[in-house]
């Protein structure tokens, strides 16, 4: 299994090869481009040395944002998520030893349960939780019972509603194309 999201060979090595920069990219995924927010945890491992819930979690938080804003900036809101990137890997730290896998392997865990784990994490509410769950289950070997009702409407066979249907350049086109036309429609209901 090898993840394809960013179109960079490296990120998307790192993302398929570390449970932790596959949360990190899914935290940082909120108002920059999905490949912007996935490939966020390679500079970040460029950056420090490691992508490491200990390392991260202790890092100084004013060099911290240094990390963040330096050019290509990890995020464009430097300062908010690098706070909630160490804010999500202290958590790991204090209830999952660190580990960030855990959170899908510990005891066997169903899929409701992964979603209730994820929920809990600084900076996953519902939908992104969803989102990663049906990212663990599509393309991460994640095979807990009742994942895909769990992840609804995200874990749905043959859609392109997200990062947890890109396989490809054009999945990625379909996922960005949905995206716009939901945004449409959202503005479209505002009037």
């Amino acid at each position: 299994m090898t993840l394809h999201i960013t179109g960079d060979e490296a990120a998307d090595r790192l993302l398929t090869d570390d449970p932790l920069a596959l949360l990190i990219g899914m935290l940082l995924d909120q108002q920059v481009a999905m490949e912007t927010a996935f490939a966020g945890p390679l500079k970040i491992e460029q950056r420090v040395g490691s992508v490491d819930a200990a390392t991260l979690a202790g890092y100084d938080p004013e060099a911290f944002v240094e990390v963040f804003r330096t050019p290509p900036a990890v995020h464009r809101y430097p300062g908010s998520m690098a706070g909630r990137v160490q804010a999500l890997c202290a958590a790991l730290e204090q209830d999952w030893g660190g580990d960030a896998a855990a959170l899908w392997t510990r005891d066997d865990p169903d899929g409701r349960e992964v979603l209730r784990r994820l929920k809990g994490l600084p900076g996953f509410g519902e939908q992104k939780a969803k989102i990663f769950l049906a990212l663990l289950g599509k393309q991460y070997g994640f095979t807990g019972a009742g994942w895909r009702e769990a992840s609804t409407p995200y874990g749905d066979e043959g859609t392109h509603r997200s990062v947890a249907d890109i396989t490809s350049a054009e999945s990625l086109a379909k996922v960005r194309e949905h995206k716009r036309a939901m945004k449409a429609a959202a503005r479209e209901a505002k009037g």
